[in-house]
């Protein structure tokens, strides 16, 4: 293997590989400077134009400049597999990745693993971090399923607690950050060690005051607070610095607009001191001591993690309060909808600081699972319904370059 290496990084092989990624590399890099800078607009995706498709918070889609280059990459690696798996040319495309998802979130690059999703962040602090009999892991009933079970599934192998409690959904609307950041600071108790929380919601989209929260939390003697940040990377501006949070994780195929199963975590420096490795592979003992000891580097998709790059690219090209902009146009313009209609109830924050792309509607008297259900069997509509301490509605998810004749579309077919 040594030996393998030490060849791949001086010989012609290592120059072929470097000119084949870096021509790849360059062409995308051509093309996005070609690309008019603000938010895209619909035709830069690939989505099929029959389909109205308002839930990017459960998936996303790619862009068509970020999906071309996926192939270039993939096209690239298998000119050679054995080459390309393995060969030091990656090494630098990857690392420039992992600085555009700290330039992203606002921290150091060697703060920030290269995961597969959010879920695997939060398996790896419920497995790695020093906690036991009389520790406590606190989240709320707004916590993500996957930001949840790693906790309840490692409880009773490692003897901490997990205690979840209930977020007054119904009590949302007119609701101040002060407010928020109450509900979860009175649920501390001396024994607990871990807050939980996401940054926005997956159900009724609320953004909830990190800082503020992280603050409260570490004077009240909470060691170690989380962020779920899978609704909020790149949907809305991201800075850690400062902020008072340990661990920050994202799924990219969100709103990112990258490859699925593509993950980044903010592990602050201070944190991986303390965490234990959740896996090792054969590449251990040269990521011993650095934020790469946490990432599952074995045989992994790299042209995937490249395309990651090409994203992030693609959405610092719009500009992070550009896109907040018109997340923020649209919801104003449908929550303006939704109120002026007596069939529907807006469900979600009704002051834009506590607010997100992500929001959920009622149609009153109608079951929003059967609504959605219709929505897409008649008129090709995707959204999502969703249950929680009895609110049900419809969440809608639009992206920046959701068109209005979208929207217009899901509020005719609720019509009909």
């Amino acid at each position: 293997m040594t030996g393998r290496r030490e060849f791949l990084k001086t010989g012609t092989a290592a120059a072929a590989a470097l000119a084949a990624l870096a021509g790849a590399r360059e062409h995308f890099f051509q093309a996005l400077a070609e690309t008019p800078p603000g938010p895209a607009t619909a035709d830069a995706y690939l989505l099929d134009p029959g389909v109205n498709y308002l839930n990017h918070g459960s998936i996303g889609t790619i862009p068509r400049l970020v999906h071309e280059a996926h192939i270039r990459y993939l096209r690239v690696m298998e000119t050679n597999p054995w080459l390309y798996m393995w060969s030091e040319p990656w090494t630098e495309p990857t690392e420039e990745v992992r600085r555009r998802a700290a330039d992203l979130m606002g921290v150091a690059p060697g703060e920030v693993a290269l995961t597969h999703n959010t879920t695997e962040a939060f398996n790896l602090l419920a497995h790695g971090l020093p906690l036991g009999p009389g520790d406590e892991v606190l989240y709320s009933s707004l916590n993500h399923p996957g930001a949840s079970h790693p906790w309840t599934h490692m409880a009773p192998v490692r003897g901490f607690s997990v205690r979840r409690f209930d977020f007054p959904v119904e009590e949302l609307a007119g609701m101040s950050e002060e407010e928020v950041v109450e509900i979860h600071l009175r649920e501390i108790r001396p024994e607990t060690r871990v807050m939980v929380f996401p940054h926005v919601d997956n159900l009724v989209g609320l953004r909830h005051p990190v800082a503020a929260l992280a603050r409260g939390a570490k004077a009240a003697g909470v060691e170690v607070v989380a962020v779920d940040g899978a609704q909020s990377l790149s949907m809305i501006p991201v800075d850690l610095r400062d902020s008072g949070v340990d661990v920050y994780a994202g799924s990219p195929h969100k709103w990112v607009q990258a490859p699925k199963g593509m993950g980044v975590a903010y592990l602050a420096a201070h944190l991986q001191e303390r965490l234990h490795p959740m896996w090792v592979s054969s590449g251990r003992p040269g990521a011993v001591g650095t934020v790469r000891q946490f990432e599952d580097y074995g045989t992994r998709n790299r042209p995937a993690v490249l395309t990651l790059g090409s994203a992030l690219a693609f959405q610092e090209r719009m500009r992070p309060t550009v896109k907040e902009a018109a997340h923020r146009d649209r919801w104003e313009r449908i929550r303006e909808r939704v109120e002026a209609s007596s069939r529907l109830r807006w469900c979600s924050p009704t002051e834009w600081e506590l607010s997100a792309a992500l929001y959920t509607v009622e149609v009153q008297g109608r079951s929003a699972f059967q609504v959605a259900d219709a929505l897409w069997d008649q008129h090709q509509v995707t959204v999502r319904p969703i249950r929680i301490h009895g609110v049900e509605g419809l969440r809608l998810s639009p992206n920046h370059h959701t068109a209005p004749a979208e929207v217009e579309a899901f509020f005719r077919a609720l019509g009909a």
